[in-house]
């Protein structure tokens, strides 16, 4: 006996025979609702998707010196620009108040994308809800996703967040180094287009994150590191730190697009220790295992550490406490479907973190990270960045004048030198 399915249509037509007796309205409706059946049997399903983190930055307590300007933030607009690294059309934003003491309202919240300046493109302009409301307070201690929103924008666009605040802790949780201007407006000003008269600061403040539904495929690159990686020495608006150049290289090649780059660098972090913002050893599961989409971690961390040492025996103990750090940060990242990459600490002869014992700790800690075997790449940037002369020096025209952070050329050198198909 044949078990052969019979021809959908040769269904459809049966159907219609035997009911020749029926009104001309019943015929319709069964012609029309086996059309439906056939055409929803024929359309390809829709490709699977997911959240991948687009664009992110380490939060932290905030240093009196980086507080926001005045007239402050409390029942005032503030307007962030921030560049994306993967596009869509549908994301969702996420916001801090994890070192703050009280709580903090922001009563409207705004993206659009972002022109030159501090305008933006209006017809771009959405409104985010958080559980269906456009005001929310976040308590002592919380961070806060918005509801997701209908938003196409471009990889590597410019993305405007402005937040009309109310009331606002004395201590701000923020990222002080954003290499990025924002802009502040006295009252409710979240929709106007552009804020003439904005009084500019080069921080942020509240923001944390931004999710992207991308392809099943597309996934995240999460960079643990210290004022090397939020980039002290790029441009201010010009979104040239090392990861973004990365992030650049990788949308140049049609089989690393959908990878997004999250920078979780924050200036004069340590790993073994809070020196600015929490110890990146504390820090790893919040801006690595929790991130959304994250598929490998690299890690660009110890130079502070070594740096404070005040003689030789700390300095020993401090490179193998940072070796010891790095095997729990990638055992984690393993645990987790991570790979995790090592990236060698950049020379940092005739800085101001220069001795003899340190450059020995330093070299402890590259030999480990070149020759253990733990990591599942290593990004040498310490052979990539040294002066071929002078090789415990960072190249004469690849730094800012410290001997110690990469300059806008040392970036751009350090982005392209990494291969992509670690990444494939």
């Amino acid at each position: 006996m044949s078990t052969r399915k019979t021809p959908f249509a040769y269904r459809v037509r049966t159907i219609l025979s035997r009911t020749h007796h029926k009104s001309l309205k019943n015929n319709t409706l069964i012609l029309i609702a086996g059309l439906a059946l056939l055409f929803s049997a024929c359309s390809p399903k829709a490709a699977p998707q997911k959240w991948v983190g687009t664009w992110s930055t380490s939060p932290q307590l905030v240093e009196p010196h980086n507080m926001p300007p005045e007239p402050g933030l409390s029942n005032n607009a503030l307007r962030q620009i921030v560049r994306v690294s993967i596009g869509g059309d549908s994301i969702r934003l996420h916001f801090s108040n994890e070192f703050s003491n009280s709580p903090l309202t922001m009563k409207e919240v705004y993206i659009a994308l972002a022109k030159e300046g501090n305008s933006i493109d209006p017809s771009t302009l959405r409104a985010l809800t958080f559980n269906g409301k456009k005001e929310v307070t976040l308590s002592r201690g919380q961070a806060i996703v918005s509801d997701p929103v209908q938003f196409t924008m471009q990889a590597r666009s410019s993305i405007s967040i402005t937040i009309n605040y109310g009331q606002t802790p004395p201590d701000v949780t923020g990222h002080p180094g954003s290499r990025t201007t924002s802009f502040l407006m006295t009252g409710n000003q979240a929709t106007n287009a552009d804020f003439a008269n904005a009084i500019p600061t080069d921080h942020w403040y509240t923001i944390r994150g931004i999710d992207v539904k991308a392809p099943s495929k597309a996934a995240a690159i999460s960079i643990v590191g210290n004022s090397i990686t939020d980039g002290r020495g790029s441009g201010t608006n010009k979104q040239n730190r090392w990861p973004d150049i990365l992030s650049e290289q990788l949308q140049k090649n049609p089989e690393t697009a959908q990878i997004a780059v999250l920078n979780q660098g924050i200036g004069g972090n340590c790993v073994l220790r809070n020196c600015l913002g929490p110890a990146a050893k504390d820090r790893f599961d919040n801006d690595v295992i929790k991130q959304h989409g994250v598929k490998w971690v690299i890690i660009l961390e110890g130079v502070n550490d070594i740096g404070q040492t005040p003689d030789s025996t700390i300095a020993v103990k401090v490179a193998n406490d940072l070796i010891d750090a790095y095997s729990v940060m990638i055992e984690k990242a393993h645990v987790n479907g991570i790979k995790a990459y090592g990236a060698t600490i950049l020379p940092f002869g005739k800085s101001f973190y220069y001795t003899p014992f340190r450059e020995n700790a330093r070299n402890i800690v590259n030999t480990w990270i070149r020759t253990s075997g733990k990591f599942d790449a290593v990004i040498d940037f310490d052979k990539i960045m040294r002066n071929p002369s002078d090789t415990i020096t960072l190249m004469p025209d690849l730094h800012t004048g410290d001997f110690l952070h990469p300059n806008e050329a040392g970036y751009q050198r350090m982005g392209e030198a990494i291969d992509l198909k670690l990444f494939k």
